[in-house]
């Protein structure tokens, strides 16, 4: 059978040159004899493999000497509860903007901990924008400030990163992660779920400023203190070994892409080109206000359930795969992150082109 273009939101689509990769080298990596799926932790083979995918990852980002990487496990949802009981510490209270289902559930989590206060929320209009956050609105005594910086179900990013001043700064980037080009020194901390951009379901990557780690009390346990990852280099207990190794690989080809700036700019055209085609159409809508669009995730509906569950058949029937929507929202969606080639979303267009004509 021949490969599909897989829209999914998550596990996604992965590079096929690093499917090729990992399919060569499955039994014995590197001469060692053994597949990666095998190898110790604790092995130099193994070892150099997690330093370099940091190394790639640093450098691909541009992360400064004054922040830790850590490869961690339980997905963004554990962090939800991680970062209020590791940061939530001086006055047990922090700043959140809901912009959707996930910052939802970030937000009930870090109620467990202390007080929470929504500065900022798009739920009046059914989180089809993105809030408007300013300086004036962060909370003096604040912990930190949380954002989710976009959201998959909803179609919806933050079009640019909030000066919180001398509040922390935390974001849950798990669905646009290294799509495009960020100043990491506006962040104290960053956490994604690999499963979008950076590589395979299983691990989660976090980006944490030395200075906010100094300051976590010693009462949390030991699994779930930041410290104790930082201390070890996310070899406390067994890493997601196979997805780390998995993400250097990633890593590797957008290296070899040209980079961040150069992906950005490959994002921001595919969006462009799916975009036009919807605004374009007579049955298709995009209900994200346009300045808050995202680039990595296009939410589209006709308005009629019947005629969406048609367009999910009939594109499946092309090679087009998993375009429905979110199962809270319904409508359609595509999912167009940094391994989606252009040919994909080429396809794509001309297919929504075609059943516009068809089914007016």
């Amino acid at each position: 059978m021949e490969r599909v273009f897989n829209f999914s939101s998550g596990p996604a689509v992965l590079p096929l040159e690093v499917l090729k990769i990992a399919q060569e080298q499955m039994l014995n990596y590197n001469g060692s004899g053994m597949s990666v799926l095998e190898m110790s932790h604790r092995s130099s083979t193994y070892l150099s493999i997690i330093e370099q995918t940091e190394t790639k990852f640093r450098e691909i980002m541009s992360i400064p000497d004054n922040y830790d990487v850590l490869f961690l496990q339980g997905g963004a949802s554990l962090q939800f509860a991680m970062v209020p009981m590791n940061f939530m510490v001086k006055n047990k209270k922090a700043d959140y903007v809901n912009s959707g289902v996930w910052s939802e559930k970030a937000i009930e989590e870090a109620q467990r901990f202390g007080t929470v206060n929504v500065i900022a929320s798009s739920e009046d209009k059914k989180y089809t924008y993105y809030p408007k956050i300013t300086l004036d609105m962060i909370s003096k005594d604040a912990d930190y400030v949380h954002i989710t910086t976009n959201n998959t179900i909803y179609g919806t990013k933050c079009p640019v990163i909030p000066d919180t001043g001398e509040v922390p700064l935390i974001a849950d980037a798990s669905s646009n992660i290294m799509s495009e080009v960020w100043d990491i020194n506006k962040f104290g901390i960053i956490y994604a779920g690999a499963q979008k951009n950076l590589g395979p379901a299983g691990l989660t990557v976090v980006v944490v400023r030395k200075d906010l780690s100094e300051n976590i009390p010693d009462n949390i346990p030991t699994m779930l203190n930041y410290k104790t990852h930082i201390d070890k280099g996310s070899m406390f207990n067994t890493p997601s070994t196979y997805s780390i190794y998995i993400m250097g690989l990633v890593l590797d080809w957008v290296i070899k892409t040209g980079g961040l700036k150069e992906l950005e700019k490959i994002n921001r055209d595919k969006a462009s080109m799916l975009y036009d085609a919807i605004d374009e159409s007579v049955l298709f809508t995009a209900p994200a206000v346009k300045e808050d669009r995202s680039i990595m995730n296009v939410v589209f509906v006709t308005g009629k359930p019947d005629l969406d569950k048609k367009f999910v058949t009939e594109a499946k029937a092309k090679g087009l795969v998993t375009l429905n929507g979110h199962r809270s929202v319904g409508g359609l969606r595509a999912s167009l992150y940094n391994a989606m080639p252009v040919e994909g979303v080429e396809a794509l267009v001309k297919f929504i082109q075609k059943f516009d004509k068809e089914n007016r």
